[in-house]
């Protein structure tokens, strides 16, 4: 899940989304979805497993940067989470329960290789149980999709080079590392993710500070440079694995592979100011293009990104072109996690000299003060679902590779109390109507999507924001460690029964 930062108190929210939503302005249509259309949840390791150093499991970063004093995480840690780790199998059952078809979860680094690195032991347990985990999920017709990096690289790797800091070295550990995940794994996932977010990894982790390792200028970092190197290792790191996993593993397991980028959809702030129109299509090019064009087109960075950045972007050698050009077609999907619209405004101010937008503001209001959809119980996280459509569009233009929603949902305000979470209408509002933007994106657009991954099975937690913030369709009581879905859960697997249904009908009809 990408945190932001702001975040409005859940008693600011309730009544403004209530009356937000009251009008009528924003209706669920319940229009059709393919048959073969993929539903599931979506987790990351950190966020709900626990057990932070049980049965041998190493540090992460996050492990780390859960503990420092004073606090950056909303004076909570992730020792515990949901508890996953030890419930595992409750977890896996509840799924089926609610017919979920897919489960995206992350493989935590250093739970199975404790240190990290090349030559440092695995540890055998932690292996034991994601392969247990694979199993449960396939003996209830459950898919698994699984994500090897979810941003809790293993804190020893982090100790010795800088890990994502260090191009080569971090490349050589994450290329053992998800050849062992193939090996004891592969046999049963078909559908491979390499990295989540790596928009998020870069510029949170390594330029604002807010993620792990808490990386920014108020610390002594150089923000100016680090988040491009960063990145670079990120990109020649995935196309590493992608060389592998094609060459070594797939003609066997007969599996994909791809990476999940995040991303807002931007408007203009000013749709009459040529400037800010520039902007909005600058910032998805920053956001998105940064990694799109190099991973997915077998290209260079952008020549926006390279015209502004200049000495700052990192350059490919000859044969990291090639091998980008080599492994461009080898990405079998589109992996997007997307939450929200915003408002893409040019400011006439020189920029900071570590910016990285091309010296552009986002926000949720335009120049006629209207605000881009009603807020959720985050501030920057609306109701925006024309953005959403325009987003697979732009990407499908642009990428031509079947999209899968990789994460999609949003919080409700006021879901600590379980009761009163378990009502929770704003989320299936808007739960339905990005169904439908897929829909009319599939069916009125030409967009391939193949599938959506809710945000998220359960609350969890929530990165810098804590415990505070519960994107899940299950409620989760995080003294009793009980699970009690929410309606959203029924609504998606009632929904998802009459959509398809509805397909159904009409292919018989004609």
């Amino acid at each position: 899940m990408a945190q932001e930062a702001s975040m409005f108190s859940a008693n600011d929210l309730v009544a403004a989304n209530h009356s937000s939503l009251a009008g009528g302005d924003l209706e669920v249509k319940e229009l059709p979805l393919p048959l073969d259309f993929d539903w599931g949840a979506a987790t990351a390791a950190y966020q709900i497993e626990g057990g932070a150093s049980q049965d041998g499991k190493g540090k992460s970063i996050w492990d780390t940067y859960t503990h420092l004093e004073p606090s950056r995480t909303n004076g909570q840690n992730a020792d515990v989470a949901c508890d996953h780790y030890n419930l595992m199998p409750q977890d896996v059952e509840l799924m089926s329960s609610l017919e979920m078809g897919v489960y995206r979860f992350s493989i935590s680094w250093s739970r199975i290789i404790p240190l990290g690195g090349r030559d440092d032991p695995v540890n055998e347990q932690g292996i034991a149980f994601y392969s247990n985990l694979i199993d449960q999920l396939l003996a209830r017709n459950i898919e698994p999709v699984v994500t090897l990096y979810h941003w809790d690289v293993p804190q020893a790797l982090y100790d010795r080079y800088g890990a994502l800091l260090n191009t080569d070295e971090f490349r050589a550990d994450f290329e053992r590392y998800a050849r062992l995940c193939f090996s004891h794994f592969g046999d049963r996932v078909k559908k491979w993710v390499t990295f989540n977010e790596p928009y998020i990894i870069a510029i949170f982790g390594h330029l604002n500070g807010t993620l792990a390792p808490g990386h920014c200028a108020e610390r002594g970092n150089n923000t100016k440079n680090e988040p491009w190197r960063v990145g670079h290792t990120l990109i020649l790191s995935h196309a590493s694995v992608v060389q592998i996993y094609a060459s070594e593993f797939r003609p066997t397991q007969k599996g994909s592979i791809s990476i999940v980028l995040n991303g807002h959809f931007y408007e203009p702030f000013d749709t009459s100011n040529p400037a800010d129109v520039e902007a909005a299509e600058t910032r998805m090019i920053f956001y998105i293009g940064w990694f799109g064009d190099t991973i997915f087109l077998g290209k260079d960075y952008p020549p926006e990104m390279r015209e502004y950045l200049g000495a700052r972007l990192p350059q490919f050698t000859e044969d990291e072109r090639e091998l980008l050009r080599r492994t461009a077609p080898i990405n079998a999907f589109y992996g997007m996690n997307h939450y929200s619209t915003k408002y893409a405004r040019a400011l006439p101010d020189p920029p900071a000299e570590d910016d990285w937008t091309r010296n552009i503001e986002e926000g949720s209001v335009n120049s006629k003060g209207e605000e881009i959809g009603p807020a959720s119980a985050m501030a920057w996280l609306r109701i925006a679902p024309e953005g959403f459509r325009k987003l697979m569009n732009w990407v499908w233009n642009r990428y031509r590779l079947p999209i899968i929603i990789t994460e999609n949902g949003c919080p409700c305000p006021g879901e600590d109390d379980v009761e009163r979470a378990k009502d929770d209408s704003f989320r299936q509002r808007y739960i339905g109507l990005y169904l439908d933007a897929i829909s009319r994106a599939i069916y009125e657009d030409g967009v391939k999507v193949q599938g959506y991954y809710v945000w998220s099975l359960m609350d969890n937690f929530e990165w810098s924001a804590g415990f505070g913030p519960r994107f899940g369709v299950v409620h989760v009581d995080y003294e009793t460690l009980v699970r009690t879905p929410k309606n959203s859960a029924y609504y998606l697997r009632d929904t998802f029964k009459r959509r398809r249904t509805v397909v159904g009908s009409q292919k018989q009809a004609t």
